[in-house]
């Protein structure tokens, strides 16, 4: 649904992406991440034909961005991080502005307003002045024009920025639910958000793709120990010894009010053996988990690691 091939665009003497390359099927979730100034939003812009490549090409459902760029943005819904709104309108009146731009039917329009209407939760809404809403209401009606023509494909830059989160759950839960009937890329500065919602991410640094895979996969690449917490009711001095005395542990990192992280080999699981070992020393064991590596702390090394490269 989504290719790009060797994508680089500069401003000026300003190289901001080179050489991009990746591709979204059909009915995926992928999260595009980076820090500030990585290329996220010049890549989407060039995918939704707001600017032309420098070089390489882009295609939406199989139509050149360029070449064939009216028939690439109507397979394209796009919410921008900063939605253009008229806030002067009522919600209906703006989407039918919408719907009369794309060329829609009058019986096309009446039945896909309600559709999103429903969809984005904003029935109750319809009539109320787009200005009156409140910053989540004003996302859902952004993402109800991007859905008003039913395209196969949504582009979605920072969908959740500045939502309380109550309003960043219902947002999630609505571009879950699209996923299958849609393809949705999206890119979000929230790391947990793309873990709960994300099927795949790709990671751009200094506008070149350094990763991209499932976030587990992306995990287990990086990760060098697998790590479990333990909390003891009777923290004594001798407890990192033993338990670096245990087989299979690599190291003990005390952190504080009774817990220790112990980290092991990967692929190797002793917490069986740390129960045991607490118990019979009378330690009085409180709590013992894995502790699992984040898309954060992916996104944390990936990116530091670009930052010492260069």
């Amino acid at each position: 649904m989504i290719r790009c091939e060797g994508l680089t665009k500069y401003y000026g003497n300003h190289q901001a992406i080179s050489d991009v390359s990746f591709e979204v099927g059909e009915g995926e979730i992928v999260g595009f991440l980076g820090p500030n100034a990585a290329g996220k939003t010049t890549t989407m812009r060039i995918l939704t034909s707001f600017l032309p490549p420098t070089a390489g090409v882009a295609t939406i459902a199989g139509h050149d961005v360029v070449e064939d760029s009216l028939q690439s943005r109507r397979a394209v819904g796009y919410v921008p991080e900063a939605a253009a709104l008229y806030g002067d309108m009522r919600v209906t009146q703006y989407l039918r502005y919408c719907a009369g731009l794309r060329g829609m039917s009058r019986t096309e329009t009446a039945e896909r307003i309600d559709y999103v209407l429903g969809t984005c939760g904003l029935q109750e809404r319809a009539d109320s002045i787009i200005s009156t809403l409140s910053r989540g209401f004003c996302q859902r009606v952004a993402l109800a024009q991007a859905l008003l023509h039913d395209p196969p494909v949504l582009i979605l830059d920072e969908p959740t920025v500045g939502l309380d989160p109550n309003q960043i759950i219902e947002v999630r839960n609505l571009i879950k639910e699209l996923a299958g009937q849609h393809t949705v890329m999206l890119s979000t500065h929230i790391l947990p958000e793309a873990q709960m919602t994300c099927q795949r991410v790709i990671i751009i640094n200094h506008g070149h793709i350094i990763a991209e895979d499932t976030p587990q996969a992306l995990t287990a690449q990086i990760r060098e120990a697998e790590v479990v917490s333990v909390t003891l009711a009777n923290d004594e001095d001798n407890v990192e010894r033993v338990l670096l005395d245990m087989g299979d542990v690599v190291a003990v990192r005390p952190m504080g009010g009774g817990t220790y992280h112990v980290d092991t080999a990967v692929g190797s699981d002793i917490r069986a053996d740390i129960a045991r070992c607490v118990v019979e020393r009378g330690w009085g064991l409180l709590e013992l988990r894995p502790v699992e590596m984040t898309l954060e702390d992916v996104f944390r090394e990936l990116t530091t690691e670009e930052e010492g490269v260069e």
